[in-house]
């Protein structure tokens, strides 16, 4: 119920319609209303919009519009949710269950259903199996749809189960991209009574780059699937007023500088700035400069630089990008009319925000970049590219003298058997080629990721440079595997108008699939040749892809040292093969008369770009391809469709009932004390969720294939991680299962292996558990800086509950990651500054006690009894960050949390009747 206590409701007449909206020029305070943040404006909307004198208090909007102190924390509620597969099977496998347990309390199933719009795009489940030809995307879109047949029905029973549910099928794109070209409206209209209501449009979603949508203005970031569920349920997000960054851009990029290699530099400086937690928002005169695609480059790589968002604000760049992708004109009428109406509007000269700290940067001083080859945010100028890779390799393992003097190519370009092999380097036969395999090489070249793909100056980029490559007569590699993703289908019908779609298939980026491949671990095997020698020989082997995620273990199990590149750089590596060419001065190849050809020989010029672009982005191209973009392909319209409100839950080894409600009582019980647990793992700095709950390939030895098999299902079936998440007994399995996860506990090993104790028995992460769990003992981790950075991955905290794990202690926390754990009923702590568990002595065999368990505090006391009954005792703060936070933790969860809501909701309608109808009975006559 909207109390509108500040009466801002204003009218405005956009092509000859009436609409209301809620005016936030209208609020006392002008002057410091207007130097608000337009992110800030945009919260500010919402809390006078959803004012209800519960959530949201006429305190909250005063505070918010004159950025006094103390405002804890706000509620917000997102316009509409978005999904991707691989987190949005699990949210609505938790939402059937839902319904379930929703009837065992006695309860109506109709109850469990999206109060706002949702939106699924399958986009996760496409792997590069076949590559290279012109029947790749044929073969790996048939595969995808044999391994995921389960998963599809399950979301086709979904889509007519659920209200407020749309599933985009697979094959057209990459959900960032989708929402970017088609989903998203920058002004939404609701309905308010009678009335037509403006309002910004705004979102969650539960892929952690949800925030390329940032540059268009609107505002949305990632959040857990939990935390997206109880979004989708009406639930508003608690959250702590974040501060805003402004980040200042000048100046322009210089001719051979991509978005990319800025996106790099940008995550590079506020990765050193610290903005965990914080708004980015950009603004200064360098954005009349930065097209829209650009933009959405940077606000996509939010999570890298590790910010909740990174904003731009609305423009007539914005303007020009809606009318080119294809809205309305009467679409983007309202978004220019409402955004100068609610001075959400961005010109050149205006006065900059109040920004709680502000950072610059002249675009004209970024230079061509790649970063590796662990982290997005370690930055390395392309010129300084191979030193780098030659440092990491001797700084990693033994020197291996494998320097750019002992290589040596023919007249093809690529590395010849010959007599004197390099050192270290491994005689391989694939497909008719010879060839030595060595340190450094690139066996992974992929134009791939949200990132990149959506951005067509970098797309066009990377067909001229294959064109000006196939007219000098060089090849890729032969161990190179190749594959081109793109983020929609926009983008190949605007290469092939370019005419350079055949280019880049003549080089081998023939189109694998539409949708997140090699970024998010679904790079399909290496050819088994090339596999066997990199494992043979323990080679530290690349992969250059144009994504934004390179964390250890992601790409490729074999694949050590993982570079994000622009495309063109992708493709140039590729026909370069190795990481130890200095692609600014060493020649990528030679061409059939032998002559030396280096990169500046075929990149293209601004203008070459600039003219592609013209010639070929049209908004018909945009209208036509995504008029059917919810019908989907046969395959996916033949599908058997379960029935019901309650799903039927068959036999499957990819969808199955959780057991999160199990036993759930209608009332909760306070959490039990945590005394006496042992630890499962004690892990180090920038442990990402792809360590502890990766989304990769399933090994046949590990837990969760050794599970798959005792099922029947062959290993070629097995299919990866992330596409198996809405089977809780594989997820258990596979958390900490990385095969690069490095667990001091067992400092000789890497990979899912601990220590039991107090047997010191060396297990499987999953089995150590298991055991703690038939030994009724609690379970807790240990860790350092940045624990759970990367992907909004739910998985990451639901495993690690259903492993048994109570408590983890870290030095610090990403945001996400963070609210997932409270939200999944884990208690998340800090050690206090200047102490991690090196500092306090913590070897990770001792018991640790917590106190203070149940009574919120802001911080808890830790007893770590070591064998011989001595004991460590340091303090930690507790990073739960609102009183809704509380409430989750204490319901075990925010799942467990809503459905007691909601059934609370029900009873009391229900009691609410029940009187009148007793008096109605009274009053019947005898």
């Amino acid at each position: 119920m909207r109390n509108n206590t500040y009466q801002v409701l204003s009218t405005l007449q956009v092509a000859g319609e009436t609409y209301t909206y809620f005016d936030i020029t209208k609020l006392p305070n002008q002057s410091q209303v207007q130097q608000l943040p337009f992110c800030l404006k945009i919260l500010l909307e919402n809390l006078l919009r959803n004012q209800d004198g519960e959530n949201i208090l006429a305190a909250d909007i005063k505070q918010l519009s004159t950025r006094s102190a103390p405002l804890q924390q706000i509620s917000f509620s997102p316009a509409r949710v978005v999904l991707q597969d691989f987190t949005g099977v699990p949210a609505i496998v938790d939402l059937a269950s839902m319904r379930d347990a929703v009837v065992n309390l006695g309860g109506d199933p109709k109850h469990i259903n999206p109060i706002v719009p949702v939106d699924l795009v399958i986009d996760h489940s496409v792997m590069v199996d076949a590559f290279g030809s012109d029947d790749a995307l044929r073969i790996n879109t048939a595969k995808e749809a044999e391994r995921n047949r389960e998963r599809y029905q399950f979301l086709r029973w979904g889509q007519t189960a659920f209200e407020n549910f749309r599933v985009v099928p697979p094959g057209r794109g990459i959900v960032h991209q989708v929402n970017l070209e088609y989903l998203a409206s920058v002004v939404a209209t609701q309905k308010m009574n009678d009335d037509q209501l403006l309002i910004p449009d705004t979102l969650v979603g539960t892929d952690s780059h949800t925030t390329m949508i940032n540059g268009l203005g609107v505002l949305g970031w990632g959040v857990g699937g939990i935390e997206a569920e109880a979004a989708m349920l009406g639930q508003p997000i608690s959250m702590v007023v974040p501060q805003v960054v402004g980040f200042e851009l000048t100046g322009t990029l210089p001719p051979g500088a991509t978005a990319t290699d800025l996106v790099l530099r940008v995550t590079e400086m506020l990765r050193a700035k610290g903005v965990v937690g914080k708004f980015v928002e950009f603004y200064g005169d360098g954005l009349s400069t930065l097209p829209l695609a650009d933009r959405a480059t940077i606000a996509n790589m939010a999570p890298e630089y590790g910010a909740t968002c990174g904003i731009f604000p609305i423009d007539q760049e914005v303007l020009n990008y809606l009318a080119l992708s294809g809205r309305s004109a009467d679409q983007i009428a309202k978004v220019e009319a409402y955004a100068k109406a609610q001075t959400l509007w961005r010109e050149d000269g205006q006065p900059p925000a109040q920004y709680d700290e502000i950072i610059a940067l002249d675009m004209s001083s970024v230079v061509p970049s790649i970063a590796g080859p662990k982290r997005p945010q370690d930055r390395i100028a392309l010129a300084d590219a191979a030193a780098s890779f030659n440092l990491h390799l001797n700084t990693s393992q033994e020197p291996t003298g494998n320097t750019a003097a002992e290589r040596f190519a023919d007249e093809g370009g690529h590395t010849a058997i010959g007599t004197e092999p390099p050192q270290g380097a491994v005689e391989v036969h694939h497909e008719d080629e010879s060839f030595w395999l060595k340190h450094g090489d690139v066996v992974i070249a992929a134009i791939t990721s949200c990132t990149n793909t959506s951005n067509p100056a970098v797309m066009l980029a990377a067909g001229l440079l294959a064109a000006n490559a196939n007219r000098k007569g060089l090849r890729v590699q032969p161990w190179v595997k190749t594959s081109l993703a793109p983020g929609s289908q926009v983008v190949t019908a605007y290469l092939e108008q370019a005419g350079v779609m055949g280019d880049l298939n003549a080089l081998g980026f023939d189109v694998v699939g539409y949708g997140c491949t090699t970024c998010i671990g679904n790079s399909g095997p290496l050819p088994e040749p090339i596999s066997k020698a990199v494992q043979d020989a323990d080679l530290t082997v690349c992969s250059v892809l144009s994504g934004n995620r390179n964390f250890e273990g992601r790409i490729h199990a074999d694949v050590k040292a993982n570079y994000l590149a622009s495309p063109p750089l992708v493709v140039a590596y590729a026909l370069a093969g190795t990481m130890t060419k200095d692609l600014m001065t060493e020649p990528l190849g030679y061409s059939p008369q032998n002559e030396p050809v280096f990169l500046q020989d075929i990149w293209p010029s601004p203008q070459e770009i600039a003219d592609a672009m013209s010639k070929t982005l049209k908004a018909e191209l945009y209208q036509s391809l995504y008029r059917d973009v919810f019908e989907g392909r046969e395959d996916w319209q033949n599908l058997d469709v379960p029935e019901g409100e309650i799903y039927a839950w068959p036999e499957s080894t990819y969808i199955k009932k959780p057991p999160y409600f199990d036993g759930m009582q209608a009332e909760i019980d306070k959490p039990a004390p945590v005394v006496n647990a042992h630890c499962l793992v004690k892990l180090g700095d920038s442990i990402t969720t792809d360590h502890i709950s990766p989304a990769g390939a399933i090994h046949p030895q590990s837990p969760a294939g050794k599970y798959l098999a005792e099922q029947g299902v062959a290993p070629e079936s097995f299919n990866s991680l992330g596409s198996r998440r809405g089977n809780h007994e594989v997820m258990i399995r596979g958390t900490f299962a990385n095969p690069r996860l490095k667990n001091q506990l067992v400092p000789e090993s890497e990979g899912s292996v601990t220590s039991h104790f107090p047997t010191g028995q060396t297990l499987s992460i999953y089995d150590a558990a298991m055991r703690y769990q038939k030994e009724d003992k609690d379970l807790i981790v240990l860790a350092g800086k940045e624990y759970g950075t990367g992907s909004s991955r739910d998985w990451a905290a639901k495993g690690v509950n259903l492993l048994g794990v109570k408590v983890v202690i870290a030095e610090s926390f990403e945001r996400i990651h963070r609210s997932n754990l409270v939200g999944c009923g884990v208690l998340p702590l800090s050690f206090k500054p200047g102490q991690n568990a090196q500092v306090l002595g913590l070897k990770g065999d001792e018991t640790y006690s917590f106190s203070r368990f149940c009574s919120r505090p802001n911080s808890i006391t830790v007893t770590a009894t070591r064998r011989d009954a001595s004991a460590i005792i340091f303090e930690t703060d507790v990073q739960i960050a609102t009183p809704k936070e509380w409430d989750y933790f204490y319901h075990g969860g925010i799942l467990p949390y809503v459905l007691r809501s909601l059934n609370d909701t029900a009873h009391r309608e229900q009691e609410e009747k029940a009187p009148q109808l007793q008096h109605e009975t009274e009053e019947e006559p005898v």
